[in-house]
Parts: C-alpha cells; structure tokens; sequence
C-alpha cells in the first residue's frame, strides 16, 4: 500500500476541513495516510515519504501563519528532489492576495527540486457545497498521480 503524508496547519478549523476531505478520498482509495499537524512535522518526516501533501491556511497579506514558520525555515536543508507533493490552503478572498501560503509552499517545494503532483488548491474559508467537491477533485488527482507508473 502506498504511503502519504498529509501535514496541515489549521487555526479555525476551515484547512483541517479540507484535509478531512483528502484523507477521506485517500484512503477510499487504499492509500494509508499518515497526518500530522505542522508543529509535529521534521525534516526527518518529509525524508521518510515519497509523497507529501502540506496544507496551510493563509496569514494577514498572503503570508504563511506561524505555525508554519519554523518548518518552512527548515525546508531549506530537505532534498526534495525525489518527492513528489500537493499544497492546499484556506484563505479570504477579501484579502489582495488570495490563499498566498499555497504559493509560498509550492515555489519552497519547487526550489528545493520537488515536483507539485497537482496545481495547489485554494478553498475560501472552509469546503462547503461546490468546494468540497473541489477538494475531491484535488484528491483524486493526487491518488491518479500517486499511482502512475
């Protein structure tokens, strides 16, 4: 079985909403998901994972929150290159920039020499209706990426 690793950062709730709904699809799909929440995340856990699934909610104008600080710091010692990874988030969209945590996980991701399975998914405030299809959506497309060979 294949393995993933979901780690989120979630304030009120609405980014651990989302993960529900990943690892929900995931292990539907007979992934086994190991979640975890940022501030118990190392170097050590990205190392043990091929594939990883980071989500964050976004800070003030576009920022990550500080939960995540500390791990994004240490992001710049990780080898990515052979990581695959998926970055989701929650955000306000009356913000000027729209869920930039994502972006910030992605372009980290990206120059450490991971490859992005999926384009990130940025959900406002919590998945409800249409958004929560979104998220399965976005799942799926991680599990069909996951097992390609």
């Amino acid at each position: 079985m294949k393995e993933v690793l979901l780690a989120y950062a979630s304030m009120s709730g609405n980014t651990e909403a989302i993960a529900d709904v990943i690892e929900e699809v995931l292990i539907e799909k007979k992934l086994a998901v190991h979640r975890l929440e940022v501030f118990d995340l190392t170097p050590e856990d990205i190392r043990n994972f091929d594939h990883i699934i980071l989500g964050s909610y976004t800070w003030g104008d576009g920022e990550l929150p500080d939960e995540f600080l500390d791990f994004y710091d240490e992001m710049d010692d990780i080898d990515f290159s052979q990581k695959k990874v998926a970055v989701f988030g929650s955000g306000d969209m009356s913000y000027d920039i729209f869920c930039g945590a994502v972006d910030l996980l992605e372009e980290k991701v990206q120059s450490q020499g991971g490859s992005l399975m999926t384009a990130g998914l940025k959900v406002e405030l919590a998945p409800y209706g249409e958004d929560v299809e979104k998220c399965k959506a976005y799942a799926c497309s991680i599990v069909k990426e996951i097992k390609k060979k």
